[in-house]
């Protein structure tokens, strides 16, 4: 289904509508915060439900669409009943705690046949964190103010075994943030109040504020591993995009499960490439590297940056499925 991508009223089949984008940031000062809402950041996989006809079609933030990777949402359909919506959410994993773990999600991410899919649903069941309105029986409500979408999501009642509509809350980004530390969260979205939805743009309206510091790479490359990983892979080699290559920001080797160095192995071996995509990586690393086109992003994360622009202590978190690698790029440390 596509809808137009500006403004209010009806429906029209005009422009695919994409997700508008947070920019990294710090919250709000004190004088600023009563003008902000806030939401816990979800760690998973961000979708547009597109509902119409009692049907509900998932879209990924690269308008992929992820419909029948996630079959157990579709019972969303059937509480809005007819008309059509477009809703804005995230797909995520909840460990025994209750917490989003993006390296369950992983699991799911790449998996679109229907007899895996089942299986899957039992063992990583995925839930369908709906925190914004688009499109409300068939009129766009991209012009209203962030509150009153918020207002109009809640009316809707979202609540089902495999979806809910998390709480905002309206001031207060401190007490959030320590929150989300103390419940183990990835951090906060800081949104203004009077924002309006913008689809496909970062704006610097809605703010991410996160507790850990993360970066999106570029996979470049990968050392084969030793020992117990011998056969399989040892560390990938990161870069960032700087013109036509690489900038090569360091080397990752923790934080894989060993059901993801064996996904890793097939999808590094589908993107081989003869040559080393980077322009400045070093002798040492090169040494025995085997090279990839920068085509797969992932995330890392780490310490800080150092001096010569590496990552410190970077531990992996998953690959990113829903980016390109044109739109990664340094984040700073936060």
């Amino acid at each position: 289904m596509q809808q137009s991508s500006t403004g209010t009223g009806a429906v029209g089949a005009t422009a695919v509508l994409r997700p508008m984008l947070a920019t990294p940031g710090a919250l709000p000062g004190d004088r600023e915060d009563p003008r902000w809402g806030y939401e816990f950041k979800w760690d998973g996989v961000r979708a547009l439900g597109f509902l119409r006809s009692g049907q509900l079609m998932l879209r990924s933030r690269n308008d992929r669409d992820i419909t029948g990777s996630y079959p157990e949402v579709q019972g969303l359909a059937g509480q809005l009943g007819g008309g059509e919506h477009v809703l804005d959410g995230e797909l995520v994993a909840l460990d025994s705690h209750g917490r989003p773990s993006f390296s369950a999600l992983q699991s799911r991410i790449h998996v679109s046949a229907e007899r895996a899919v089942r299986t899957l649903v039992e063992t990583v069941p995925v839930t369908f964190f709906v925190f914004d309105v688009l499109v409300l029986g068939g009129r766009r409500v991209l012009d209203v103010h962030y509150a009153e979408r918020r207002a109009l999501l809640a009316d809707l009642g979202l609540s089902g075994p495999s979806w809910q509509s998390p709480a905002h809350y309206e001031g207060g980004g401190r007490e959030i943030l320590a929150a989300s530390v103390s419940t183990g969260l990835e951090g906060v979205l800081a949104k203004r109040l009077d924002s309006t939805y913008r689809p496909g743009q970062r704006s610097p309206h809605w703010r991410k504020v996160k507790n850990l510091r993360m970066q999106e790479i570029v996979v470049g490359g990968w050392k084969p591993g030793q020992g117990r990983r011998d056969g399989l892979l040892g560390a990938l080699l990161m870069g960032i995009p700087e013109g036509p290559a690489l900038r090569y920001v360091g080397n990752v080797g923790t934080g894989f499960s060993d059901e993801a160095l064996r996904r890793l192995g097939g999808q590094l071996a589908a993107v081989a490439w003869a040559s080393s995509p980077f322009h400045d990586v070093p002798p040492q690393q090169a040494r025995d590297a085997r090279w990839v086109r920068p085509e797969l992003v992932g995330e890392v994360a780490f310490g800080e940056w150092t001096t010569d622009g590496r990552l410190r202590h970077p531990t992996w978190r998953g690959l990113r499925p829903d980016l390109s690698a044109a739109e990664v790029s340094r984040v700073g440390t936060r």
